[in-house]
């Protein structure tokens, strides 16, 4: 998308040299004559840099201008002087400027300075993507077949410019498929820009997307560039597509088909070349069935599909996922804790509904509440659930049993199922989204399933 770049001089002939400057090069020039001017351009459009004269013949010079931008806009200014000291350009950087260009205005400096400051831009952009994914895996781990093959697949579609849609039950590791997608694509030195589409309210969701223009709806004090904006000539990670409203899949539909769009109470289109890759944990064919799902919108995102293998399909990747995930814990402060043969043997016969994030939450769980610097079978016994293990229930000790002796199979069941839920609902801080995550329910079902044990949360 074309940036744009507000001029603000008092000089009529100074806005229509750079302008002309700026079009040749390619920008789209935003021009005001004065700095309250240019404060209102700045709330009503989405400017990507701004060169902004000192000297300006109004109430507000230059310096001050700039002081007011710098507190609500993070964006590269350039100042202008004919009049420019050293002492001027010193306090001008102080004050946060990018750069300090003197008139008469060089054609070169200017598009140098323009240029480095676009770039400096982005990469700011980058980095607070990068610093708001700091405790994210970017690894896949594992050596089974699938996960290999799965490797083998992210390899031969990263380089190319297809979308992607990504299966998989919760937990599996669906965003580190995106990334590595990402890491290994043309695209990988601009952003991947990730949209959880469950998470996000159905009436803020265009604006999020799409952006919205100052005064569109109450609370929208200024205008803001949504998720297609920011991605553009990037990659949009589309999460949780499965839980879009129809009406946000229809505008989405239309979008992705023609790459241009407006914002939300704006009249301008805007295009893009954004490439989509998108993840779900739901049955897109059953939900398509149901009415849930627009069946163009999944075959415009199903070009390549990709399915995420469950943790019980790979479980021989246990030591290596436990290796993994004991040296992140490392990495924030914890102890290092070895896990035994036995220990990790035993690991690999529990089915893990949860995938790699239970396995995750019960590695750090042991990490904590084990005293002793070698985790041994005993230690998982204690904390994992002992019906779930596929193997005969004396190899677990009677000591285990215990609890359950006296009491029904169903009564037994009952007790169990009862002390799980509300380790899990504590363990999420009483969150019924995320305990249904991560013990791998819907939410519904597991509302239910707590009524139906006396669970309050």
């Amino acid at each position: 998308m074309t940036k744009q770049i507000l001029i603000i001089d008092d000089e009529i002939s100074i806005q229509e040299s750079l302008s002309g400057i700026l079009e040749d090069e390619g920008f789209t020039p935003v021009c005001a004559s004065s700095a309250e001017s240019g404060l209102v351009i700045l709330e009503e459009k989405s400017i990507d840099l701004i060169l902004l004269d000192i000297w300006l013949g109004d109430n507000m010079d230059g310096l001050t201008a700039l002081e007011k931008i710098k507190k609500s806009y993070s964006l590269p200014v350039i100042m202008i002087s004919g009049h420019g000291t050293i002492e001027t350009a010193v306090q001008a950087t102080r004050k946060g400027a990018f750069d300090f260009v003197e008139k008469p205005l060089s054609y070169d400096k200017i598009i140098l300075a323009i240029t480095n400051g676009l770039r400096f831009s982005q990469l700011e952009t980058e980095n607070k993507i990068l610093r708001e994914k700091t405790d994210t895996r970017v690894q896949i781990t594992g050596k089974s077949p699938v996960i290999l093959d799965l490797k083998a697949q992210i390899e031969r579609v990263a380089p190319t410019d297809a979308w992607v849609l990504i299966r998989g039950d919760h937990g599996t590791g669906k965003e580190l498929v995106a990334q590595a997608i990402h890491r290994a694509s043309l695209a990988k030195d601009q952003p991947m820009v990730e949209v959880n589409c469950a998470a996000i309210p159905e009436e803020l969701i265009e604006s999020e997307l799409f952006g919205h223009e100052k005064g569109s709806f109450t609370g929208a004090h200024s205008s803001k560039r949504g998720k297609f904006d920011q991605a553009d000539g990037g990659i949009l990670f589309l999460d949780e597509i499965g839980d879009m409203s129809m009406k946000t899949q229809a505008k989405i539909l239309r979008i992705l088909q023609e790459q241009t769009f407006e914002r939300v109470g704006g009249h301008k289109t805007i295009s893009v070349n954004v490439r989509v890759l998108a993840a779900t944990n739901k049955n897109l064919e059953k939900e398509i069935e149901a009415g849930n799902f627009r069946a163009d919108l999944f075959w415009r995102l199903n070009v390549v599909p990709i399915r995420v293998p469950d943790l019980a399909e790979r479980l021989e990747d246990i030591p290596l996922l436990t290796e993994d995930l004991m040296a992140t814990l490392n990495n924030k402060g914890m102890s290092r804790k070895e896990f035994t043969k036995d220990a990790l043997t035993l690991m690999a016969k529990h089915s893990w509904p949860g995938n790699v994030r239970e396995l995750k939450n019960f590695v750090e769980r042991v990490v904590i509440m084990c005293g002793s610097d070698c985790i041994d079978k005993e230690d998982i016994t204690l904390f994992l659930n002992p019906t779930s293990l596929s193997l005969p229930m004396a190899e677990l000790g009677n000591e285990t049993l215990l609890p359950y002796r006296e009491t029904s199979f169903k009564e037994a069941k009952k007790q169990f199922e009862q002390e799980y839920l509300r380790l899990k609902l504590n363990e999420n801080e009483g969150n019924i989204s995320q305990t249904a995550e991560s013990v791998g329910m819907e939410r519904s079902h597991l509302h239910k399933k707590l009524k139906s044990l006396n669970i309050t949360t």
